[in-house]
């Protein structure tokens, strides 16, 4: 399965004095898109919070290497960096839908835990969700 580039159309309350996006926005996008690859894969945090399961971030990084402005679209791929059934790291690049100038790259990491707020292990706990993350490893 080829995931797709969550696409994204930057508004105006995004924006910051200099009207350029606001860095802090950055972070925001990159959860939108972990969401649609969750939905792309056939999975939603709602699911697995039915399940008991919950997905905390643990740490969230960007590298700013040009602006996006007021009226930009922009493509934001992501890729399984990292899985071993307890944490799931991911890979994170914001392209302009149409010029494809790469302008930001990030990283997060997140953990699985059960309702008490333990970790815990997909492939023991719900092997079917283990084997979603692990095949884009």
């Amino acid at each position: 399965m080829e995931i797709q580039p969550y696409l994204h159309k930057t508004q105006y309350y995004e924006t910051d004095q200099m009207k350029i996006i606001h860095h802090s926005n950055y972070i925001r996008w990159f959860e939108e898109a972990r969401t649609d690859f969750m939905e792309q894969i056939g999975l939603s945090y709602a699911e697995m919070e039915r399940m008991g399961i919950i997905v905390p971030v643990l740490s969230v990084s960007a590298e700013y290497k040009s602006m996006v402005r007021y009226g930009d679209s922009v493509l934001i791929s992501i890729q399984v960096q990292a899985y071993n059934g307890v944490k799931l790291d991911l890979a994170y690049e914001v392209y302009h839908a149409e010029t494809k100038e790469l302008h930001t790259t990030g990283t997060s990491r997140h953990c699985f835990l059960n309702e008490a707020g333990r970790p815990i292990s997909l492939k023991r706990s719900a092997p079917e969700l283990h084997e979603m993350f692990a095949a884009f490893v």
